[in-house]
């Protein structure tokens, strides 16, 4: 499953998950953003009109994101269903009673009342904890406590042990994805069978904005090269989330939906290379 025409795509649309919920096309991540500053970055970026915020477990900032959401909610009249939650749970929760008390934590912690997306962080603790944390994770679902359950760095092979036992199919299937890190045959068997991808680490972090390849059309479009980047993504049918504490920036990178990659240039972009920027468990037992 990709995304609706990438063509008429804006800041609101939406693609709807296999859950049945619709998800933002434009998430917001805030890795590495803690106290204050990430309470005000996810606070101007949903001002700026993102309306799809992506913490974890891991990230330690639960608490405060919900905080900026429940602050812009009151400050802008906005309900909480305007605002899509994603969080995940980390390694050392998997298993079947741990991960049910990892889901009643972060309910706790953001205190939105259910959470939107609730994601595998990464299949490194294997095949048995994997299983039992996906069923724990059915039950929250079942429960009302979580709307859409899917992974996170799962490859092929985790997607078809999954499909061996779920009874809910994963939603999505967020992988770390730009430019030099394309992943075209997990990306292809995702939206084969109706996972929506989203993508991490979409802009490299900057790391390769200097690239020929990218400079070559920021000079054409006259864009940034971050929006470069993103617009890329949105055009294979991905789910970016980039994330930045810098207002400026966060409105930069949410400036996509008005033009349009041509398919020979989001080709120019599809790198042999295998850049990774942030970590990689695809290939995990």
């Amino acid at each position: 499953m990709g995304l609706p025409n990438p063509a008429t795509l804006t800041l609101q649309s939406r693609v709807k998950l296999s859950s049945g919920w619709e998800m933002p096309v434009l998430g917001f991540g805030v890795y590495m953003s803690y106290g204050q500053e990430v309470i005000n970055s996810v606070y101007h970026a949903l001002k700026t009109g993102y309306r799809h915020i992506d913490s974890a477990t891991l990230y330690e900032n639960e608490r405060e994101v919900g905080l900026a959401i429940k602050k812009w909610i009151h400050d802008t009249g906005g309900k909480r269903e305007d605002v899509f939650y994603t969080t995940k749970i980390w390694d050392t929760d998997q298993g079947y009673k741990t991960t049910k008390k990892a889901i009643n934590f972060s309910l706790r912690e953001c205190d939105l009342g259910y959470i939107d997306l609730y994601l595998i962080h990464s299949p490194n603790p294997g095949k048995v904890m994997r299983k039992e944390t996906w069923l724990a994770m059915e039950e929250a679902v079942k429960e009302g406590k979580i709307r859409s359950i899917g992974v996170s760095n799962y490859g092929i092979k985790h997607l078809k042990e999954l499909e061996s036992y779920a009874t809910i199919k994963p939603a999505v299937n967020q992988l770390e994805i730009h430019p030099f890190l394309t992943r075209k045959e997990l990306v292809e068997y995702c939206q084969a069978n109706d996972i929506v991808v989203e993508a991490f680490c979409p802009i490299t972090r900057g790391l390769k904005f200097k690239d020929h390849r990218v400079q070559n059309l920021v000079k054409k479009y006259g864009r940034t090269p971050a929006q470069v980047m993103l617009r890329w993504s949105l055009e294979r049918g991905l789910v970016p989330l980039p994330k930045s504490s810098t207002p400026s920036r966060i409105e930069e990178n949410s400036k996509l939906f008005d033009f349009n990659l041509t398919p020979e240039d989001v080709e120019s972009l599809m790198t042999n290379e295998y850049y990774i920027v942030d970590w990689d468990p695809t290939n995990v037992a």
